[in-house]
C-alpha cells in the first residue's frame, strides 16, 4: 500500500506548514561534527566547544522557541534525542505540557539505527520510546532518524512497535502510507527548503530564512488545487538563540495568519492520512 493525500487539507486548506524543532545531544565522550568553528580540531581531540554550544538548546534555546510558537498559538513536532529524558527530563516535559508533539530522534545524534543490527534497533526503539513517554508523560508515535537514516529495517519495527509515523523518507513531495505486514506507517518526508542549518553553516543571515518560507508559500499557491506541504526546521540549539529566533517567531506568524494555511504536526499528519486510507 502506498496511498496520497487525497484532495485538500482539513478545513479546505491547500497548505500544510509543520514546524520541526530539534532538541538533539550527543552521547557523553561525544562531540557534534559540526559547530560555529571552522577549524576542526586534531583526530581523537575532544571538541568541548562544540559540546558547549550544543547544550545550549536543551538548557536556554528550546525555551525561547517554545515562547515563540506560543506567542502565535502554534505546535510543532519536536524531534527529541531520548538522552534528554535523562540528561534534562525537565525540558522535555516542558515541551509536552506546551501541546508540542514529542517524537524521538534516535537516543542521540551519534547513534544511527542504519548502523545497527536488527536486534540493536529493535532494543534502541524500546529504550527510546521508555525515556521519551516517562519524561513527556505522553504516548510517542513518531520517529525521525538522525541524518534521517534509518536503514532498511527500521520501518517495519517501528510498525511493528506502535508508531504511526516515521520521517526517514526524501522521495516525494507528500506522505504516503506504507504497509509492513498488515501494519501501516505513515512515511512523512522531511523538505530541507526551510531549514536553519544552512544558514548557520554558511553565515547566511537568519531573515533569509523568512525569506526562504515566503518564496516556497508562493510557490505552493502557484498551484492551488494541489495539497502541498512545507516543512520549517529548527535546531534549539541554531535558532533558539536570540536573532534566531526572532525570525523563527516571524515564520510562526506569517503561517498562522495565512488563511489557505493548515499548522500542524507530523503526528496530525500521520492522523489524517491513516484516517483517509482506512
Amino acid at each position: 500500500m502506498s496511498e496520497q493525500v487525497q484532495g485538500q487539507w482539513p478545513g479546505g486548506k491547500t497548505i500544510a506548514v509543520i514546524f520541526n524543532v530539534c532538541l538533539e545531544a550527543w552521547s557523553d565522550g561525544k562531540a557534534p561534527g559540526i559547530s560555529p568553528m571552522g577549524n576542526p580540531l586534531p583526530a581523537g581531540a575532544l571538541d568541548t566547544m562544540a559540546i558547549s554550544w550544543a547544550a545550549y538548546g536543551y538548557k536556554r534555546g528550546i525555551y525561547r522557541l517554545l515562547d515563540a510558537l506560543a506567542a502565535h498559538g502554534a505546535k510543532a513536532s519536536v524531534l527529541t534525542n531520548a538522552i534528554i529524558a535523562e540528561r534534562a527530563p525537565e525540558a522535555v516535559r516542558a515541551v509536552a505540557d506546551a501541546g508540542h508533539e514529542v517524537l524521538s530522534h534516535s537516543y542521540s545524534m551519534d547513534v544511527i539505527p542504519a548502523l545497527l543490527s536488527v536486534e540493536e534497533q529493535k532494543k534502541s526503539i524500546m529504550r527510546c520510546t521508555s525515556l521519551l513517554e516517562r519524561a513527556s508523560g505522553k504516548r510517542v508515535v513518531g520517529w525521525l532518524s538522525p541524518r534521517g537514516t534509518s536503514g532498511p529495517d527500521l520501518p517495519r519495527l517501528l510498525s511493528e512497535a506502535g508508531y504511526s509515523w516515521y520521517g526517514d523518507v526524501f522521495d516525494d513531495d507528500l506522505p504516503y502510507v506504507q504497509d509492513h505486514g498488515g501494519k501501516p506507517i505513515v512515511a512523512i518526508p522531511l523538505n530541507t527548503d526551510v531549514n536553519d542549518m544552512p544558514f548557520m553553516k554558511y553565515g547566511n543571515a537568519p531573515k533569509m530564512m523568512l525569506d526562504a518560507f515566503e518564496e516556497n508559500l508562493t510557490i505552493a499557491r502557484a498551484s492551488p488545487d494541489a495539497p502541498a506541504i512545507i516543512d520549517v526546521t529548527v535546531h534549539a540549539h541554531i535558532f533558539g538563540r536570540p536573532r534566531g529566533a526572532h525570525y523563527f517567531a516571524k515564520i510562526v506568524e506569517r503561517a498562522v495568519g495565512a488563511s489557505d494555511v493548515w499548522v500542524a504536526t507530523r503526528r496530525e499528519i500521520a492522523e489524517f492520512m491513516l484516517a483517509q486510507n482506512g
